[in-house]
């Protein structure tokens, strides 16, 4: 199974920030604790070890051993529920949304990004033990973001008026959605396997939280994968002390907003702004931001109010209703994990990197962090034909108006590139600059206007002959630009668009495995597989 790896600059699909990041240009050192290579883990160990407390071990333990308890749990997951309660052990981490039967592509990076990772740092630092966490993002509420997935062209949409904490949502209605991917899906082996995992995660469980769950578990029971649900009392009890931390210091949306600043005057895009308070009071289907006026602490749009005393004594009694937001969530997961890396995609990578400052102010260690894998999935059939036509690999990441110009060039008999007449040209004019130089410099004017005047019209005359050309050579050109929109299609990262159910129809259970044996976590770069 060949695959070829290219930088992620090269593909023009991520930004100058990450691009910056995984160069370790010096001015982004600040942002971040340590750089995730092999050899920088042994201090994370080190420095994570003195700040995680063992009774975080025994009520993580606890919660996980509960949201396990109706699922067929695997003997490599067991063991790894069971080895947290080892101070000699540590846990890798990514998160995804409650995507539909898993959303895009890349919710699969996401994770068997993180399972090898554990596997290399074994091998590294035998006496330790790493732990692979999928960490359900449970209590986001945009459910617009997660309520379909794209199969072959078509979005299979899951339509519901609830609101609030995504995680809580019923599963009512998915049924109707049930009988259209049994349409899409088709027959055999494969197809009624996916069939399969749709009803028992979606029909037979209550809420979307427990179906993802069992979906989850069911792709990756056999690497040890721990799934973990954070929407609960007892760990949201661990919080506490950081909670009142920011209601009442509200210290978070300095510490972000002087980052911010930072990344602005590098002249680099933000993800997220913080607010005064970063948390979210969630309740009954309610999710909605808690704001401070004058000592009264109150949720938006509501009547719920309490006086400063009034809210941490509520805060004691229910920490399961205090719901972080995108700035306090990644604390929340440091402090309740033995935690020493997240793994994430670009956008997380990005306001990870606004946050250490808060992290600093809490006493809490930053992780280190690490881009998730990306690849492209290319068929034996499509690289056969990819080959024939010349295409490489690089070419394929070209946006499609230059896409189109190279091919043209490259498979017309007539030589479409005019650089060498405009440089002939360039040449012929400076004779005439020093001409004028040394006899009338009120002629330079001239003849500089005459030397763009003739220039365009060089460029001009190649712009229509490469739209002859493409007239003419129309038919091959579809043939390479439809090749170009199956592997990217709506001119965007395969991965960030197309489900898994695609490829497992074709590959079955071999999809998993040969994901694992391409994707290398540590690499960082991406990776175009042929399958």
């Amino acid at each position: 199974m060949p695959f070829d790896c290219i930088s992620y600059s090269e593909t023009n699909y991520f930004s100058k920030f990450i691009c910056d990041y995984l160069d370790q240009k010096p001015e982004l050192k600040a942002l971040y604790n340590r750089f995730p290579k092999v050899e920088n883990f042994k201090a994370q160990i080190k420095e994570k070890s003195k700040t995680y407390h063992h009774e975080g071990r025994q009520v993580l333990i606890k919660v996980l051993k509960q949201q396990y308890s109706k699922l067929h749990i695997s003997e490599a997951t067991l063991n790894h529920i069971e080895s947290l309660n080892s101070k000699h052990t540590f846990t890798i981490t990514t998160g995804h949304q409650l995507n539909l039967f898993t959303g895009p592509l890349y919710f699969l990076y996401k994770i068997v990004s993180t399972l090898n990772l554990t596997k290399e740092l074994k091998l590294a630092y035998p006496d330790y033990n790493f732990v692979p966490i999928y960490w359900m993002a449970s209590e986001d509420h945009d459910f617009k973001e997660i309520n379909y997935f794209n199969f072959k062209g078509k979005k299979i949409q899951w339509n519901s008026a609830q609101t609030g904490a995504v995680g809580h949502f019923n599963t009512v209605g998915l049924d109707s959605v049930f009988e259209v991917i049994s349409a899409e899906f088709g027959s055999g082996k494969n197809a009624e396997q996916l069939k399969t995992w749709f009803k028992n995660a979606y029909l037979n469980h209550d809420n979307l939280a427990d179906a993802t769950r069992y979906l989850a578990n069911e792709l990756f029971k056999d690497e040890g994968l721990v799934i973990l649900d954070s929407d609960h009392k007892e760990l949201k009890r661990l919080l506490i002390p950081n909670i009142k931390k920011e209601l009442l210091d509200q210290s978070a949306f300095e510490f972000v907003l002087e980052t911010n600043k930072t990344l602005e005057d590098l002249g680099l895009t933000i993800q997220v702004n913080p607010r005064k308070i970063n948390l979210f009071y969630m309740k009954d289907g309610l999710r909605e931001r808690i704001i401070e006026l004058n000592g009264v602490y109150s949720v938006i749009d509501t009547n719920i109010s309490w006086k400063q005393d009034e809210l941490l004594e509520h805060l004691e009694e229910y920490p399961e209703r205090f719901s972080p937001n995108v700035i306090m969530r990644p604390l929340y997961q440091e402090v309740i994990l033995p935690n020493l890396c997240y793994i994430g995609g670009a956008g997380e990578m990005i306001y990870w990197l606004q946050l250490k400052s808060n992290f600093e102010a809490q006493e809490v260690t930053f992780p280190m962090l690490l881009l998730r894998n990306s690849a492209l999935v290319k068929t034996d059939k499509q690289a056969r034909k990819l080959e024939k036509l010349l295409i490489s690999n690089r070419d394929l990441f070209l946006d499609r108006t230059t896409f189109i110009n190279k091919r043209v060039r490259k498979i017309s008999n007539i030589d479409i590139d005019f650089s060498e007449q405009v440089k002939h040209l360039v040449k012929q004019f400076q004779d005439f600059y020093n001409l004028a130089e040394q006899t009338d410099k009120s002629f330079l004017g001239a003849v500089k206007a005459q030397e763009v005047k003739q220039i365009k019209g060089l460029k001009y005359l190649e712009k229509r002959l490469l739209k002859a050309q493409k007239k003419k050579l129309a038919d091959q050109i579809e043939r390479a630009t439809d090749l170009q929109e199956q592997l990217f299609p709506g001119e965007s990262l395969q991965e960030r668009n197309t489900n898994f159910s695609e490829f497992y129809l074709e590959y079955g259970e071999d999809l998993i495995p040969k994901l694992m044996k391409c994707l290398k976590p540590l690499k960082l770069d991406f990776t175009i597989i042929t399958y």
